[in-house]
């Protein structure tokens, strides 16, 4: 189905972060002040606003364009206001441990399946292109690059499931479950959860 104007403005913003109107414009190709009009008719529906940020040297003022918090919201978020509900009140209700339980249980099925489907994937390179395009299914807008010094990118500019502190074990979870399914070093150099726009992870042969 092709996608309107405004969701490829949406996703390109995601994925791409703040953009100017004239790349908006070359990546849809359409011109600039086409990509100007439709970000206004978008900014008044409240999806996306304008921050002027100064240029390099004596260059003009620069007009970049973000997602709002209603824009972000039209990505799939996995029920993640009902999912932090929940686990709040199992915190509540049955304590930290009962928590910890159940981020090792699906830490335990998420490692499993992964091996399962990274099992023909015989090099770093084939396990994280295997492991962006299955996040990318679960809803994370995965991507992935190698690096001029051979580690690789693994980026996810969506996190579909978290809205509460107690996310963060969750996190650490995947961090280790990416570990094992890659077998290399990992560092996440990037984290929503502390402010960032996307999760981002550098992937370093061990």
């Amino acid at each position: 189905m092709r996608q309107s104007p405004a969701n490829r403005i949406l996703i390109l913003i995601k994925t791409d972060g703040p953009q100017l109107a004239a790349a908006i414009g070359d990546a849809l190709g359409i011109s600039g002040e086409a990509a100007r009009q439709q970000l206004s008719k978008m900014a008044e529906e409240g999806l996306v606003e304008s921050v002027t940020v100064a240029a390099a040297g004596r260059g003009r003022p620069r007009q970049l364009w973000h997602l709002t918090a209603s824009g972000n919201r039209q990505f799939p978020d996995g029920h993640a206001e009902l999912t932090a509900n929940l686990l709040g009140t199992l915190v509540e209700q049955l304590g930290p441990a009962a928590l910890d339980t159940v981020i090792s249980a699906r830490e335990a099925e998420t490692l499993q399946r992964y091996r399962q489907e990274l099992g023909n994937a015989d090099n770093l390179a084939s396990r994280v292109e295997a492991l962006a395009a299955i996040r990318t299914r679960e809803g994370y807008m995965a991507d992935h690059w190698q690096e001029a010094d051979g580690s690789f990118m693994l980026v996810e500019n969506h996190c579909p499931i978290c809205a509460a502190a107690a996310c963060s074990g969750f996190c650490r979870s995947e961090l280790e479950t990416f570990r094992a399914v890659l077998g290399a070093d990992i560092e996440r150099s990037e984290h929503i959860l502390l402010g960032a726009r996307r999760c981002a992870y550098r992937v370093t042969p061990r």
